[in-house]
């Protein structure tokens, strides 16, 4: 089985738990989460011929059913699938978090991952912080660090703008081009009295500006504070007042109409895999991410898998990212209406000086 990651759903190369019972082994290749990415993995790189799954950030079905390269799930081969709580709470028809799983009222992925994302900072520089409008504040001028992506950035940007009245945006997560104008001429304002130290781009790139204390706030993944963190740096993980900008990761089953019945029930049986309680705790153990309902009771019931103080750091980072969904925010929007737009307008933000 070959499946395609987004960069977080490593169990640390150790797939033997899946393996053993089934005898199939598991290829991982990282092959990133940008949707124009994943679509050119997929059509110019002859993925569906490589790929059996892929596990990435949610929320792009449109182009991937439109260009016919994902199969609808059929959930009832997932015996994991009705245990999970997350999906009915958080990812069901009719809520939000759909969008991330489903398209046009059928559901093509698995959510192997939950989480929330806000900013980390520093507090030893900048003392307690609880907006976005840190990332913003001139005190801190030199010392900010945005990733680069308009889907991350330019959403939190726009949720900050609208939670504190400073434009009128309907959506964060679905912005018109006048609205998305505005975020970006609001981001150019400030980049142009260099606000930004960096743009960052890369997972290695953002922990080492935490850890050179080059930045003292970062739009960032937690997983970065949980790195800073075993390198011997006090990060921390916002809880803004504005809300968290919420997403899933969705594990697809790649089209391939050369695929075998045998070879179509390894997938399926490693999709449940993804959704059952050693990957979940092992993924919530080492990324800091929600996975499934079943992480937390596995974690403690297998101490021969996961330590007691292992299992206790699971239920403490499975019950902070429940949190974040009861806070709320705005859902990351992957393949917004406008995502020309959207393109666009960052081009003009990253080709501003």
């Amino acid at each position: 089985m070959t499946c395609g990651d987004g960069g977080v759903g490593d169990p640390g190369g150790d797939w033997s738990m899946f393996s053993g019972p089934t005898g199939w082994d598991v290829k991982l290749v990282a092959i990133g989460n940008a949707p124009s990415g994943i679509l050119n993995v997929l059509i110019a790189g002859g993925g569906t011929q490589i790929y059996d799954i892929v596990n990435v950030v949610g929320g792009m079905q449109k182009p991937l059913v439109e260009s016919n390269l994902i199969e609808p799930l059929d959930t009832a081969r997932l015996p994991n699938w009705a245990k999970d709580t997350y999906i009915r709470d958080f990812l069901a028809p009719g809520k939000p978090g759909f969008e991330f799983i489903g398209y046009k009222g059928k559901v093509y992925g698995g959510p192997t991952i939950l989480q929330g994302d806000s900013f980390a900072y520093l507090p030893e520089k900048t003392g307690p912080l609880d907006s976005y409008g840190a990332m913003f504040d001139p005190k801190w001028k030199g010392f900010v660090a945005l990733e680069d992506n308009f889907t991350t950035t330019g959403q939190k940007t726009a949720l900050y703008l609208q939670k504190g009245k400073l434009a009128s945006i309907r959506d964060p997560a679905n912005m018109t081009p006048s609205e998305i104008k505005t975020v970006i001429d609001f981001l150019i304002e400030k980049k142009k009295t260099g606000q930004f130290r960096v743009i960052w781009s890369s997972f290695e790139q953002a922990v080492n500006l935490l850890t050179s204390r080059e930045v003292y706030v970062m739009d960032a993944w937690e997983p970065m504070v949980f790195a800073a963190k075993k390198k011997g740096v006090n990060a921390v993980y916002a809880a803004p007042k504005e809300g968290y900008l919420l997403w899933a990761m969705a594990a697809y089953v790649v089209r391939n109409p050369k695929r075998s019945k045998e070879q179509e029930q390894a997938a399926y049986a490693l999709l449940d895999f993804m959704l059952g309680g050693w990957y979940g705790a092992k993924i919530t153990l080492t990324r800091g991410y929600m996975t499934n309902p079943a992480a937390v009771a596995y974690a403690k019931a297998n101490p021969k898998d996961f330590s007691p103080n292992e299992a206790e750091e699971v239920a403490a980072i499975d019950a902070n990212v429940k949190r974040k969904f009861q806070a709320g925010g705005t859902w990351q929007n992957r393949w917004p209406t406008h995502v020309e737009t959207y393109e666009a307008e960052w081009a003009r933000f990253k080709a501003a000086t």
